[in-house]
């Protein structure tokens, strides 16, 4: 009989804090060398929202850790599949930063966040593994890849899967990048099932490292204010050479995954990826279906970057949700489909699954 691994519940946690970009006019804004820019920061920001789509973005409060965020999140994709927690075999949490507290600059990831999320669920099932896995913004795919692994070799019968994160914590006010990122956390419940009259799950999925040139395009590193004395560290990326990676790898990530699952690009009716930038994810899908000489299709990809901004690990669980629930104009999915979920970042990751919903 055939295990297919099923997402039966799917949750999210949308942080209430709006900060919008008009916030970012009294930023001081400097190049890496601690000179200031070119630019005024009206034209800079509006440069920054003609690339990126973004217009606001969502930050925690001051008392919530990416822990916190996760555990809601995980509530909600529990109730949604409508399962009993203490029957789960994995919790699998991707996070790049653990819980960093507003009023710190340490991270927190003793015990794990995994194990945090468990304690507060008060799941008392000692076979109930959880931890934590570090695998740059495409973590929570990653997660679902393991799942569907433990799933596939008879481990595990329930999975959730949590991404969450906290990037309001790790930024450099003086680095105009700092406007991208955001906070968010997206969990999803995993299950096994045999139900062959209608097949669904996962098909198939890639992922890849590549490190030898791209290990640091993403990296921590000091601030931009050369006056500031202190030995703290903040998210610093090289965002032109992250984009050419992107553009080169994803949309190959994406056929491989394609033709392993043996489905027609044309029966793809949605692609959730990764929250990073509108113009290098359009330019992603558009290469993407270039390589099939195939004509992209209307209101394919699902967005939420413009109100939410990058939540990191976060950003394709709650699109998914937010489409699932009907909360994107335009986008819905329905039984049956075929979509793809994807992501890259830090590592350099990537990473793709074909799934049936």
């Amino acid at each position: 009989m055939k295990i297919q691994s099923v997402i039966t519940g799917v949750g999210s946690y949308i942080p209430t804090i709006v900060k919008k970009n008009s916030d970012f006019l009294d930023n001081q804004f400097l190049n890496e060398d601690g000179s200031p820019l070119e630019y005024q920061n009206d034209v800079v920001i509006e440069k920054f929202k003609a690339i990126t789509g973004i217009e606001e973005r969502r930050y925690a409060k001051p008392e919530l850790t990416s822990s916190d965020l996760g555990y809601f999140a995980a509530q909600k994709a529990i109730e949604d599949a409508g399962i009993n927690p203490e029957e789960l075999d994995y919790i699998i949490l991707a996070h790049n930063f653990g819980d960093v507290k507003s009023t710190a600059i340490q991270s927190d990831i003793l015990p794990s966040l995994a194990s945090r999320v468990k304690h507060r669920l008060g799941i008392k099932n000692p076979n109930c593994v959880a931890y934590d896995i570090l695998f740059g913004c495409p973590g929570w795919i990653q997660g679902v890849i393991q799942a569907e692994a433990y799933i596939k070799s008879g481990m595990a019968k329930k999975c959730l899967v949590i991404g969450t994160e906290t990037l309001s914590r790790v930024l450099d006010d003086h680095d105009r990048d700092s406007m991208i990122y955001s906070d968010g956390a997206g969990a999803t419940v995993i299950e096994a099932s045999t139900n062959e009259k209608e097949p669904s799950g996962i098909l198939s999925y890639a992922a890849q490292t590549d490190t030898l040139d791209e290990c640091y395009y993403l990296f921590f590193g000091k601030s931009f204010d050369k006056n500031d004395s202190t030995d703290e560290r903040y998210i610093k990326m090289y965002g032109r050479k992250i984009y050419e990676y992107a553009l080169n790898n994803v949309p190959l990530a994406m056929k491989k995954a394609l033709e392993k699952s043996g489905v027609d690009i044309l029966d793809v009716k949605k692609i959730f990826i990764h929250q990073a930038n509108e113009k290098m994810d359009e330019a992603i899908i558009k290469r993407f279906y270039r390589l099939y000489k195939t004509q992209l299709p209307k209101d394919i990809m699902p967005m939420s970057i413009h109100n939410l901004g990058n939540s990191s690990v976060a950003t394709v669980p709650t699109l998914f949700d937010l489409v699932k629930r009907g909360q994107i104009e335009n986008q819905e999915i329905n039984k049956g489909d075929i979509i793809i979920l994807a992501s890259v970042g830090a590592g350099m990751n990537i990473n793709a699954i074909v799934y049936k919903y």
